[in-house]
């Protein structure tokens, strides 16, 4: 007897095309302009967290010095533009080659490392690359760089609302979810995957670690990097603090553990969990509650390494899972009765 799929199995296929229709249809229902750059901040924040994962998630990397590309990215881009007048579509692009570039000297330093090891190494790379933009004329030392809003529109990607940053937002966001879709289903995923869970069967069976982390690296760093020129677009002004923190690098990272680190959706579950944190923190403390978000990611990162350590997206299928073994035995499909098998007489020449 042949059965449909249960409601939940069905839900599950069709929450991405639910997620998308919901994201498009955003901008029909939210006009206020603090709402839609709430909208904005959780689409870069998701996007940020689809990119770590790509290295923390499936490769099993926990790298917390992000930010460095983050930086690079949006570094490039602005000085690309006000130094020599480059597009900022080109210039966008210019900073992820920029930062995946600078990815192989950063995975050729930290990935001898491994553990917690490897952690610390990627931080200390990240304040490294703080300073230097901090103590550099060039770049506009501590200062930061401004860009002007005198040619606005999609030429120069510079807008008087918000509404066109939602769109580049999900944009982005859109391109680095088919990505990962594609790498998780292509035999780079497959050997990440082995990578993270088994290295050293990994390695015994002919498939280069290194390479392959580094290949997770650069697709990762090339991403962030793009996320930070969108930043540097919308606010029209950057400076190390801003976009080369070490809170921005713990961000990202949590986003992608909280949601579900190496699933493709569980980043953008823990952006609108971590967004909202951060926007409940800056309205109920303002100035006096600065670093109350991070003391609250760090409260986080323990909750879910003691009680959650598949994320919200591990939680809930696992409960959708546990309903599902529990279903009572009515719902099982119809059997046949057995008919009970009678032994052949011995007049027959049966055997007893």
């Amino acid at each position: 007897m042949t059965h449909s799929p249960s409601l939940p199995h069905s839900l599950r296929r069709l929450s991405p095309w639910l997620l998308a229709v919901a994201a498009l249809v955003v901008p029909l229902f939210v006009s206020n302009p603090a709402h839609l750059n709430f909208a904005i901040l959780v689409l870069m924040a998701a996007q940020l967290g689809v990119a770590w994962n790509l290295l923390g998630g499936y490769a099993g990397q926990v790298s917390l010095g992000h930010a460095a590309f983050y930086g690079l990215g949006a570094y490039t881009s602005t000085m690309l533009l006000l130094k020599f007048g480059v597009n900022p579509w080109f210039g966008m692009l210019a900073g992820g080659l920029v930062s995946a570039a600078a990815s192989f000297a950063f995975g050729w330093s930290c990935f001898r490392l491994k553990g917690h090891y490897f952690a610390m190494a990627t931080i200390a790379v990240a304040e490294l690359v703080q300073i230097v933009f901090t103590n550099w004329e060039y770049a506009g030392t501590a200062v930061g760089l401004y860009i002007p809003m005198a040619e606005q529109g999609w030429a120069t990607m510079v807008f008087p609302d918000k509404l066109p940053y939602y769109w580049l937002a999900l944009g982005l966001l859109a391109a680095t979810l088919g990505a990962t879709w594609w790498i998780e289903r292509s035999h780079v995923g497959y050997y990440l995957r082995a990578i993270k869970d088994e290295p050293d069967a990994a390695r015994s069976i002919g498939i280069d670690i290194s390479r392959y982390k580094q290949i997770a690296l650069s697709i990762s760093a090339f991403f962030t990097a793009m996320g930070g020129s969108l930043y540097a677009q919308k606010e029209l002004y950057i400076d190390p603090g801003s976009v080369l923190s070490t809170a921005l690098s713990i961000k990202m990272a949590l986003v992608s553990i909280l949601g579900g680190v190496g699933t493709l959706f569980g980043p953008v579950v823990g952006s609108v969990v971590l967004t909202l944190i951060e926007e409940f923190t800056r309205v109920a403390f303002g100035g006096t509650g600065r670093g109350t978000d991070t003391i609250i990611y760090a409260a986080l990162i323990i909750a879910i390494a003691v009680f959650y350590p598949t994320g919200l997206v591990g939680w809930w299928r696992e409960r959708v899972r546990r309903r599902g073994l529990a279903r009572p035995a009515a719902t099982a499909p119809a059997t046949d009765p057995v008919k009970p098998v009678l032994p052949r007489s011995t007049s027959q020449g049966g055997v007893l």
